[in-house]
């Protein structure tokens, strides 16, 4: 299966010291699934069939990106993006090159 990108990732607060990155309706799928069974509520329904609903093409992938905001800043986890990404890091390295 094809995943169904964001145009932008979305970050949201998993624990302490952890963020996670939304990338795809599948990544916010996960993390709505993963969710506390206690802390399930209206909120959290309305969310994950909305993600269902874009996962199955029946909404625009821009609005399971709203919802998943939308989530995030109702239970205080939303996270701006962060300034430096793991990738932007360069690693000083030997790159893979063999010195004779």
């Amino acid at each position: 299966m094809i995943a169904k990108m964001f145009d932008r990732p979305v970050y949201l607060k998993e624990r302490r010291d952890l963020v996670r990155e939304i990338n795809c309706v599948e990544d916010a799928i996960d993390f709505l699934e993963d969710w506390p069974e206690p802390d399930k509520d209206l909120d959290h329904e309305a969310a994950l069939r909305t993600c269902y609903m874009a996962q199955d093409d029946l909404k625009p992938l821009r609005v399971a990106r709203d919802a998943i905001r939308s989530f995030g800043a109702k239970k205080g986890i939303l996270m701006k993006a962060p300034a430096v990404r793991p990738w932007m890091i360069n690693r000083q390295s030997g790159g893979g090159h063999v010195i004779f």
